[in-house]
């Protein structure tokens, strides 16, 4: 195995047709939806070569390269170390890596062109810089710059129902504003840096002394905004093709622990048809807005509903989000046979800046299951002492609800494996469950929590770098 590399299993054959994916191992089922789509295209059989930054004590997935990267500082240990690493970095790893450009080599030899799908677009991939190679996403500065939180609010300003809010542009400022602003927004500020993602980087404060504590004293660019109490966190999957054209995927409703992170989401919203409706027509408004920027591809809406149902603008995703995968598998079994997916709605926008003529939207088509996840994210360095083996049937879960089969199913999903140090923010694991009714989704999903807790254990304690556990062992994932 090359030095660089934590784990490949990829075997390359000449007679198959490539693309990569390249993102966190959450999203490597959609490569699935994009290798039936070449494969009618090229007339070969196709497949998925998936570059992932996730450290597991095993992999049970086809085509995959683990690249090794340097872990955190703080990370001392001989255990092998899982971190969730900056999307930013990894790329930058990729775009350099030595094994990925000689494996490029091979494939060009052998297919005139290589298509790249992301997670995220960021500019740190370079990789398309390369002859007969090219990103299947949105463009990366448009990307970045829609993901840029101050921009998105000075954007929509007056054009959907924002919170309100104001930028600071030093640390100063926003100590100054906050002060002025406290006896106004009595149930909190929201803090933000430009960039921020499940609560990474952003914080409800009350004081000035909890500013500092979480953002530090250097200045940045902050995004300030009123802290509105509230039960409903729904989330908006789309598509843009053009400065019209923007596909609907559906809205689901977030999880969010302590009031700004996101560890989940589930399908369909509780929310009634009315706010639904609102809440696709803005989505709609703003893709059309980023159309006509330029933008082609997958992205999603955060907002919030208050206790009087009304509806305020949280933040654009110019990305795939967390449940994207778990929206191509409800909307497989929703749509009429043969529809296009959402990858695929993806790859037209991005190549021909229009959808197919055979694209459906749900709409109010009767759902057939509901689905939930959980993110099963760790607050501090801890050691696992237990496994759940890698379930590689999360889509097969879907279609047996869907068509009967079974009530409902849940599946555990990316388990970093036993005996390894898992830093802080890194998911140890993700849930996903399936059923008829969101009640026994949310049943499914309180089982795996309690299924994933039994991996680490709480009386572990780390002595010089190392764990000194009081057992070890495996955990088998029954239901």
């Amino acid at each position: 195995m090359d030095d660089e590399l934590f784990f490949s299993n990829v075997t390359y054959d000449p007679d198959v047709y490539y693309f990569f994916y390249i993102g966190e191992l959450k999203n490597y089922g959609l490569g699935r939806f994009l290798a039936r789509m070449f494969s009618r295209r090229t007339g070969r059989r196709a497949e998925c070569i998936s570059i992932v930054p996730d450290i597991l004590h095993q992999y049970n997935y086809r085509n995959l390269i683990v690249p090794r990267q340097a872990p955190a500082p703080d990370a001392d240990s001989r255990l092998p170390v899982s971190f969730r690493t900056d999307s930013a970095r990894f790329m930058s790893t990729v775009s350099g890596h030595r094994f990925i450009h000689r494996l490029i080599d091979r494939i060009l030899a052998s297919q005139d062109h290589l298509h790249i799908t992301m997670y995220e677009s960021v500019p740190q991939m370079t990789l398309d810089e390369r002859d007969r190679v090219s990103l299947l996403g949105p463009d990366k500065e448009l990307a970045r710059r829609f993901n840029n939180k101050a921009f998105q609010y000075r954007l929509l300003a007056g054009e959907v129902p924002v919170v309100d809010f104001r930028i600071c542009r030093t640390m100063r400022e926003l100590l100054a504003v906050t002060e002025e602003l406290r006896p106004q927004w009595r149930d909190g500020i929201f803090v933000s840096r430009p960039y921020s993602a499940a609560g990474a980087a952003s914080a409800i404060t009350r004081s000035s002394e909890e500013i500092v504590r979480a953002f530090g004293t250097d200045d940045d660019e902050f995004l300030v905004s009123r802290y509105i109490p509230h039960r409903f966190d729904p989330t908006v999957l789309a598509v843009v093709a053009n400065g019209e054209d923007v596909y609907i995927a559906g809205v689901a409703d977030q999880r969010i622990e302590d009031g700004n992170r996101f560890v989940g989401s589930t399908y369909p919203s509780t929310l009634p048809r009315e706010v639904t409706t609102e809440l696709e027509q803005y989505t709609r408004r703003i893709g059309r807005i980023m159309g006509r920027a330029g933008y082609r591809g997958i992205f999603g809406c955060d907002y919030l509903v208050d206790d009087e149902m009304r509806v305020r603008f949280l933040e654009i995703n110019a990305r795939k989000q967390g449940t994207t995968l778990e929206f191509c598998y409800a909307l497989e079994q929703i749509l009429p046979p043969g529809s296009p997916s959402l990858p695929e709605l993806e790859y037209h926008a991005v190549r021909e800046s229009r959808f197919p003529v055979n694209t459906v939207e749900p709409g109010d088509a009767s759902v057939p299951l509901c689905w939930g996840t959980y993110n099963y994210k760790l607050g501090e360095k801890r050691v696992t002492s237990g496994y759940i083996p890698q379930n590689p049937h999360e889509q097969e879960s879907f279609s047996l609800v869907a068509r009967g089969a079974l009530a409902k199913d849940y599946v555990i999903l990316e388990h970093i494996g036993s005996r390894h140090l898992v830093m802080p923010g890194t998911f140890l694991a993700r849930a996903v469950s399936v059923a008829r009714d969101l009640d026994d989704v949310r049943e499914g999903l309180d089982q795996a929590r309690r299924m994933i807790a039994l991996t680490v254990d709480d009386k572990q304690t780390m002595v010089n770098g190392q764990p000194r556990p009081d057992h070890t062992g495996s955990v088998a994932h029954r239901k």
